[in-house]
Order: C-alpha cells, then structure tokens, then sequence
C-alpha cells in the first residue's frame, strides 16, 4: 500500500464511517424512474410482528468480518448466543457489493443498493439470517448510505443525480476527505426517488426491520422526511430508523432514534479523568433537551467506527472493569444502548472494518455473563427506560436514581482505579435496597465502600 492510500485510510478512519474493499460487484440495472409501470417487490416472508418500542430496544451491530466464517452463514451461527445477551435488534453493517474505482476498502463505498456483497453469500442466505433472527424474536436493520455512492455505481450513468462541479464533472462530498466517493445530488427527484425504492426493496425483498442511515446530516432534512413517509406507509411493517446524526432534528424527521456523540466522548472523558461525574449529568440533560419527546439517543462505549479510531474498550476505559462500568452507563442512563460485537468478549485491540479481523467470541466469558446482568436488569425495568432522573452528585461517583411509578432504581458507578468511600446523601440514608445482580440486601448507612470502576446496581425493596 503507497504512503497516499495509507495517509487516505487513516484519515477516513479518523472522520465518520470511514469507507471496505469487494472484489465481487454486482451491477445494478439503470433505474426507470420516470415511468409510471413502477410496482413494489412481492413481499418475501411474513413481515416480524414483534419490533420492540424504542425505548425497549437493545441494539447489537454486526461487523460480519469479525466472525468466522466471515459471511453471512458465520453472524447466523452466532445468533443464539447474541440473542442470550438480551439483544432485541440486530444492526448488519452494510451488505452490498462494493466499489473498486477510486476504492480505498471500505464498506460505506456502496456499488449497488440493491445487490448482495458476494463475499458474504448469496441473497437467500441473507434472507435466512433475517428468518433466523425474527425467530429468535430479533429484528433486522440495515445499513443505508445516501450521501455518496462508490464511483463505480451504475448511477453515476445519470450525472444530474450527482452534485458536479463548475466544468460538469462528478464531485466527491464536499468539506470532506471522502474521496473514494460521489455525491449524491438532492435536487434531483429521480435520484431521490431510486434511493427511496432501493429501500423499499430491501423491506419487501428480505423483509428486513428498519435502517441505520449513515453520515445523515449529511443529506438534506427534506429527504429523510419524504423516505421514512413513504416506507412507513408499508402498513405490513413496523419499522425502525436510526439517525447517525449530530442534532435533534432528525427525530423530527422521522428517525426515532439518534446518536449520542457528546455522551460518548464526555464518558470517555470521565474515565481518562480529565472530566468530572457531574460533566455526564449536563450532557445528558442537552442531549435529552435536543429531542422532541418520542426521540431517543442511542449511547454506546464503542461502535465500528470507535472502535477502528480509539481502539478496544479494554483501553479506552482502563481494563475489562472499566468497560463493563461505561456500559452501565449508556444502558441505565436515558439512552437505548448497543453493543458493537466484539465489545462484549472484551475484544483487546483495534478493529479496522476495511478488513477481515477474526474475534474470538469464547473469551472472557465472565464479561460476557456481565453483560447479560446488566441488560437484564434494565429490560425489566421501566423505570430505567422512561423514568425520572435525579442526580446525586459527588466527586468521584456518578450516582443517580430513576423512578417511573413504584418501579424505583438506584445506580452508583465509580469512574476512577482507586476505592472511594461514598458519603451517601442524607436522602439515602437509612433506606433499604435490592442488589440488582445478587439479590441481597442493603440498608444504607453514612457511606459506602466502591471499589475501582464498580458499579453497584439497586432496586427500592
């Protein structure tokens, strides 16, 4: 690889969903667009009745180059024991064949919308992963990429469907690096309407749940609105959309779910020390504030693209008890949580999803069991999803309680690697909890030993 092309992957690794190589394309027909013959898909399967609401969702992202084999038949072997840590949503990275010109290997270059990345199988093996998902009662997003598509794509046949420069010739993403990319024009109705009937296709043909749209601030508001209107009048199906968005608005568009950026980096923050427990309280209640009411914010410790920039959670959080201690807090505290496969066998180094990186889904089975723990308890209780926040704030422990009702939880998690005595507050005091884990009780006194990156977990008795 020449010092360019490495100089190109670190910095697409460093910015967004950084862009994965397949030499198998697969061409996509011109779209009719203009004609009025258009009928949607037969729908294949019977559409999954059960998408959890949002606020009950537990989200898990595929990486289908972490598995062995890595295609699709290796993620449906793995189902079972996804589906044992409590997972009620499956996200797939995205599945289409991938561009080769301009190409730097990544998966977010999308050659065909409506084709299958023949490294991962054949389409009816995709279709029976989604089968095998839903009958595990998991449903099924895909990733959707509609600012860019690679710059081998059929469309790029019909160049008014692509933003250009001043002599007329197709242009990468402005403001970014982006460069293994076209970018899509938006005032193009034909354009918009292929886009739309691609996801469509998806929905009918593989009878999928839902996207996951990428780099969406990126396209225009207008867009976003107009496509989840029109797939959320498949009245078979109840579907989910996930923004990877940096503002509220996109709940307003229609997504039901955005990203938590400023939480994330903010935990990070706090576990390097350079922030206090207090600072995730703040970030919490602006990002919370950024929504209208029926939106959610998806948190997390890692994902794809972290987890290729920042490397395992095992480092960013100072070891396997420092990772499960984040996790509490993007599981308990007014977010929907996901798990990035890897993350839960505590994976140790970086992952670049450009390539096949084989994870050994045995190790650490006392983490995994961790995780099971602490999504169970949030799974049953409301009040962790939709409950009243009250903040208790110290110096080293981020401590909170949320109520919904007569459900009532009691969260404290200590950010630091010393042991530190809590000076429980007044509030507390002489109040009798339920250990959420291990079923004992616990009368509180003046103050409470943590030890480095604990987490203690409680339900009123």
């Amino acid at each position: 690889m020449n010092s360019l092309l490495i100089a190109m992957v670190a910095a697409f690794l460093g910015t967004g969903c950084s862009k994965s190589h397949n030499n198998n394309p697969t061409p996509t027909p011109k779209d009719t667009t203009t004609t009025s013959t258009y009928k949607d898909p037969a729908q294949y399967g019977t559409p999954y009745a059960s998408v959890p609401a949002s606020k009950d969702i537990i989200m898990y992202e595929v990486n289908m180059q972490t598995y062995t084999p890595a295609n699709f038949q290796g993620v449906t072997a793995r189902l079972d024991s996804i589906k044992a840590l409590g997972i009620n949503v499956i996200w797939l990275m995205p599945t289409y064949p991938i561009g080769v010109l301009k190409a730097v290997g990544s998966p977010y270059a999308v050659k065909d919308y409506t084709g299958v990345n023949a490294n991962f199988g054949t389409i009816d093996d995709l279709r029976n992963l989604v089968a095998q998902a839903h009958s595990r009662n998991m449903a099924v997003i895909f990733d959707w990429v509609a600012d860019h598509t690679s710059w081998d794509n059929a469309w790029t046949a019909n160049k008014s469907w692509y933003k250009q420069d001043g002599a007329g010739n197709i242009i990468s993403p402005p403001n970014t690096n982006f460069t293994d990319v076209a970018a899509l024009n938006y005032n193009s109705t034909d354009m918009r309407t292929a886009m739309i009937r691609a996801m469509k296709y998806w929905v009918f043909t593989v009878n999928i749940d839902g996207f996951r749209c990428d780099y969406a601030d990126a396209v225009p508001s207008d867009f976003w609105t107009q496509a989840i209107d029109t797939l959320n009048n498949i009245k078979t199906h109840k579907l989910i959309f996930l923004a990877e968005g940096t503002n509220g608005y996109e709940i307003t568009d229609g997504f039901q779910l955005g990203y938590a950026f400023s939480f994330y980096s903010n935990l990070k923050a706090v576990f390097a020390g350079t922030q206090s427990p207090s600072s995730l309280f703040t970030t919490n209640s602006s990002e919370i504030a950024s929504l209208p009411t029926q939106g959610f914010k998806l948190r997390y410790i890692t994902n794809h693209d972290d987890a290729s920039s920042d490397g395992s959670t095992i480092t960013e959080y100072n070891g396997k008890q420092g990772a499960l201690a984040a996790f509490v807090m993007v599981a308990y505290m007014d977010g929907v949580p996901l798990i990035y496969d890897s993350q839960e066998v505590g994976y140790p180094s970086a992952i670049n999803f450009f390539t096949n990186v084989p994870v050994d889904y045995t190790a650490n089975p006392d983490m995994v069991a961790a995780y099971k723990q602490i999504i169970a308890f949030r799974t049953a209780h409301e009040a962790i999803k939709t409950g009243t926040l009250k903040v208790y704030n110290d110096t080293n422990i981020i401590a909170f309680e949320k109520t919904s009702g007569t459900d009532d939880v009691l969260i404290l998690v200590n950010a630091t690697n010393n042991t530190v005595n809590y000076v429980v507050p007044a509030a507390l005091q002489n109040t009798t909890w339920i250990d959420g884990f291990k079923g004992t009780s616990l009368i509180f006194s003046t103050q409470l030993s943590i030890g480095p990156y604990g987490y203690i977990v409680l339900k009123k008795n």
